[in-house]
């Protein structure tokens, strides 16, 4: 029985990292977003586009969180391959009076693409944003992480 599922070996049906010996490399881009409810008692301490918290400036912090996580990814994620970035970029913007977005832009020039590292990324952010609000309110939600976009390898995907 073949598997559709490009981690599960189509002999032995067990969990394995996939090839890519094979593949050619191609510049690749994925960006992945996170959007977090903090609420408008949280935001109501917004200046200068940041929280100021005793744990320190949130987005900042946020900011350096996601990027080690994207570093991190191949530790974090048993069948991901390690990856020799070319860049991260995270940003985090106030999106309404309740939401913040948190998007992750990870580049590289690989046989194999970045979208777990850019949803890594943007995942341990929005967790990061949580761990400093937390001491505000706990009445924060993360309501989504998700590929936005990705370019390069085998296709393109554009989400709608």
């Amino acid at each position: 029985m073949a598997s559709d599922f490009s981690h599960i070996d189509s002999e032995t049906h067990q969990p394995a990292m996939v090839d890519v010996g094979n593949k050619v490399i191609t510049n690749r881009v994925a960006v992945a977003q996170s959007i977090v409810v903090l609420g408008k008692a949280i935001l109501s301490h917004l200046q200068e586009n940041d929280i100021r918290t005793k744990k320190g400036p949130v987005f900042q912090t946020a900011i350096i969180a996601g990027t080690m996580a994207v570093k991190r990814t191949a530790d974090l994620i048993p069948l991901c391959h390690p990856l020799p970035l070319d860049g991260i970029k995270i940003n985090v913007e106030v999106i309404s009076e309740k939401e913040v977005a948190i998007q992750c832009r990870v580049a590289v020039t690989a046989k194999t693409g970045v979208e777990m590292e850019a949803l890594t990324g943007a995942s341990i952010a929005a967790l990061t944003i949580y761990d400093m609000c937390k001491a505000l309110s706990h009445d924060i939600v993360i309501k989504e992480t998700r590929l936005i976009s990705k370019t390069g390898g085998k296709s393109d995907y554009q989400s709608k």
